[in-house]
Parts: C-alpha cells; sequence; structure tokens
C-alpha cells in the first residue's frame, strides 16, 4: 500500500478511535439514568480493540470524494462502527462461532462472561442509532432519517442478519454460487454497500455518482468476504488474530469450498477489476479508495 493510503487509514483509525473513546463512557446523556461501569468496559473492549475501521474510512473517503470533511462524516462512521463490533460479539458467542479469540484477544463473552457479552452487543446497536440520529451527525433531519433506514435495512431481516441466518443454514445445506454470493452481500457486503453509499449521501453527490458508489461498495464487499474466505484456509491464527480452518470445521457453504482456491483468487481479482474501473470517472481524485479496494483484496488478515 502507498504512503499516502497507510497515513489516510492511519489519520482515520485515531479519529475514530478518539470519538469512540469519548462516546463510550459512563457519562450520561439527556433521558439516560445510568451507565453500568461493567457494561461500558464490554462495550468499550468490543470497540477499542484494534480494529481496521474499514466501514468509517469507506463513509469519510466516499464523502470526502464529494467534497465532504471529516468532522461531515466521522459520526456516521462512528455509529457504523459500532453497530459493525456489535455484530462481531455475538457472532463470537457460544451459540453463533463459539471463537474465543478475536483480533489476537479474547473475545467478550471470555474476557467478561455471555451475559455481558450479549448486552454489550445490544448496547452497541443501540448506541449506533442514536449516534447516527443525533444532530451532531448530519444538520437535515431528512439526512438522518435517510441514514438510519437505510443502515436499519443493511443490518436487519434482509440484511447482515438475514445473511448471517443464512450462513447458519448452510453448515447442514449445500448452497450453489448463486445462494453463497447472496448470503455473502447480506452477511459481509450489506454493512461495506452502506458504508459507500452513507459516503455520497453526506458528500451531497449526484443520483449517478450515488449509484456508481452502491455499485462499487457491493463489488468491494464481495472481495472482502472472497478474501475472508481464502485468509480461512491459506493463513494462520497467529496472523489472522482469530482461529482459522473454521469454515470447514463447520462445513459452511462458501466459494472457497465449491470452486478452489486458484478459482476463487480469480474471482478475487476480478473484483479489485470492476472496482477500480467503476472509479476511472473520477480520476485522481478516487486514488485512495482504489489503494482501499487493493488493501481489501491483498490483506493478510
Amino acid at each position: 500500500m502507498s504512503p499516502d493510503f497507510q497515513t489516510h487509514l492511519s489519520h482515520t483509525v485515531s479519529a475514530v478511535d478518539a470519538e469512540l473513546d469519548r462516546l463510550l463512557t459512563t457519562k450520561i446523556n439527556v433521558g439516560e439514568i445510568q451507565r453500568p461501569a461493567n457494561l461500558i468496559a464490554a462495550m468499550r473492549y468490543g470497540v477499542l480493540n484494534g480494529g481496521k475501521r474499514l466501514r468509517p474510512f469507506l463513509i469519510i473517503e466516499v464523502a470526502s470524494l464529494f467534497g465532504a470533511s471529516l468532522t461531515e462524516t466521522l459520526q456516521c462512521g462512528c455509529a457504523l462502527e459500532c453497530l459493525h463490533s456489535y455484530s462481531l460479539i455475538h457472532d463470537d458467542l457460544p451459540a453463533m462461532d463459539n471463537d474465543d479469540l478475536r483480533r489476537g484477544k479474547p473475545t467478550v463473552h471470555k474476557a467478561f462472561d455471555e451475559a455481558i457479552a450479549v448486552l454489550a452487543g445490544d448496547a452497541l446497536l443501540t448506541v449506533a442509532f442514536d449516534i447516527l440520529s443525533s444532530p451532531e451527525c448530519h444538520p437535515s433531519a431528512d439526512v438522518r432519517c435517510e441514514l438510519v433506514s437505510l443502515l436499519s435495512r443493511a443490518a436487519g431481516q434482509g440484511g447482515m442478519i438475514g445473511g448471517q441466518v443464512q450462513d447458519i443454514e448452510a453448515e447442514t445445506s449445500t448452497p450453489n454460487a448463486d445462494e453463497i454470493r447472496r448470503l455473502q452481500s447480506m452477511k459481509t457486503g450489506a454493512l461495506i454497500r452502506f458504508a459507500c453509499e452513507a459516503g455520497a449521501i453526506l458528500g451531497n453527490a449526484p443520483d449517478k455518482h450515488r449509484a456508481q458508489m452502491v455499485e462499487f461498495g457491493k463489488t468491494i464487499g464481495l472481495a472482502f468476504q472472497l478474501s475472508d474466505d481464502l485468509l480461512d484456509v491459506t493463513s494462520s491464527s497467529a496472523k489472522m488474530g482469530k482461529r482459522v480452518g473454521k469454515d470447514a470445521e463447520q462445513g459452511k457453504g462458501t466459494l472457497v469450498r465449491l470452486y478452489g482456491v486458484e478459482k476463487t483468487r480469480a474471482l478475487l481479482n476480478n473484483s479489485l477489476a470492476h472496482a477500480e474501473a467503476l472509479l476511472e470517472p473520477f480520476g485522481k481524485k478516487a486514488n485512495i479508495l482504489r489503494q482501499t479496494a487493493k488493501f481489501v483484496v491483498e490483506r493478510s488478515n
């Protein structure tokens, strides 16, 4: 990755982490009664744990493409990161993937307990929409309502949660390629697609460009999942910071299992080419997004 990309990413990670640190404290807001210290500690543990911040980064960089600043997009990025973190906490639970490690550290239910992990995830999901609906996120109530609606649908029964259900069902069935792509576009791709569309909305992009960003989000969402599936069979737990090989252990339907490593790599490269083609109309202004697509494809963890 280019030094320019790394600088942008590091700056975003620092800004997002600092804002999440400010938001997730025991200090109460208007309408709240008390924030239990143990709950806040578990929420912070699940969020402030060295994540890549890819989703807020996409919001911020897509919005920047259309002239919006970091300060105008940071709240939306933090809201999405809270929601994403909730999904990981619940994903790791014994009733789901039963993982002990996340980013090289004990998962929330191991560091605390299962009940607190469930409740910390619930609270992060709730606070995500609190952040998104606040005037701090955007001065226009219409824009905030649109973001809330889009994120609800990306995260809910027709998006991430629905994809998670299909992923569980794929452990005891044999989904075909189209079914696998659909569940992956829901489970993983929906939040990434939202990030790109939200960036376009916050940047007040024309409808044509907004549609291009939605397609860009769909494309790198697929690439992210393909890369994840490949790493699950080619990487190590030490590099990944979590258990690998679990898809095969659980008999999950993935394109790697269906096609093999080489054909899946070819699909991944095709996704990168399509993502780059979508950015061509924007010229040099889209260089950071081009690097982001390469980062998704070439990542090692």
